[in-house]
């Protein structure tokens, strides 16, 4: 499943789009950012309501040992705001974000069924 067949199978809302071609092979759910960076599997579409650039920049570590610079997507849930300095650095190091106003666990059991 492509990041661009969750967005269009799960009414997602783009609001970065890098490589919507990206595979998702599975889900994480976490807004705890240090315990997101060591555990979201590689390819997964990470749920969270961080829409800072905090979570940018977990999302874009190159040159450590957490797997989560291999995430497909950031999707915000229950329409949790991205602000803009996190959507421009999100842009700039090519991030996909998109946006539900679903809450984490009922758009993790949609993804698992898709997935």
């Amino acid at each position: 499943m492509t990041v661009n067949e969750l967005k269009e199978k799960l009414d997602l809302k783009p609001l970065v789009e890098d490589d919507y071609d990206r595979e998702v092979t599975d889900c994480y759910v976490g807004d705890l950012l240090s315990w997101v960076m060591g555990r979201a599997p590689a390819d997964s579409a990470w749920l969270t309501v961080m829409g800072n650039i905090n979570s940018i920049a977990v999302a874009t570590l190159a040159d450590c040992a957490c797997i989560l610079a291999d995430c497909a997507c950031i999707i915000l849930v229950e329409n949790a705001a991205l602000d803009d300095n996190a959507r421009e650095k999100a842009d700039m190091h090519g991030v996909n974000i998109l946006t539900t106003p679903m809450n984490s666990y009922k758009l993790a059991v949609e993804i698992s069924k898709l997935i």
